[in-house]
């Protein structure tokens, strides 16, 4: 089973970017499609992006599409999500998520195709 911690959260004014990171322990992140999601305060958790199991595919929503980039590094068991031009409505905590597939190629957009979640990290974008 896995287990994932968010890093690198924090507070930044509108323009300008961060990079948030997701660690795995307990197992080889090989083996799942890893996603982000983010929650703004009294909304729901809503998808931000994906990344199949070779890092061949991704998808975003619409929303941060040209502004994030997913990658993924299997060797250190790490996923990150760069964000840049950031702004006001971009703040949320910000979830990685982990889903066991045997296809390399696949990609998931539903939260609720995500078995592992981490704690999530805190984004804020002032204006």
């Amino acid at each position: 089973q896995v287990q994932l911690v968010e890093s690198g959260g924090g507070l930044v004014q509108a323009g300008g970017s961060l990079t948030l990171s997701c660690q795995a322990s307990g197992d080889t992140l090989r083996t799942y499609v890893m996603a982000w999601f983010r929650q703004a305060p009294e909304k729901e958790r809503e998808f931000v992006g994906t990344i199949s199991r070779n890092g061949d595919n991704l998808y975003y929503a619409d929303s941060v599409k040209g502004r994030f980039t997913i990658s993924r590094d299997n060797a250190k068991n790490t996923v990150n999500l760069q964000m840049i031009s950031l702004k006001p409505e971009d703040t949320a905590v910000y979830y990685c998520a982990a889903m066991p597939s045997l296809d390399p190629t696949s990609t998931a957009i539903s939260s609720r195709a995500y078995d592992y979640w981490g704690r999530g990290t805190q984004v804020a974008v002032s204006s």
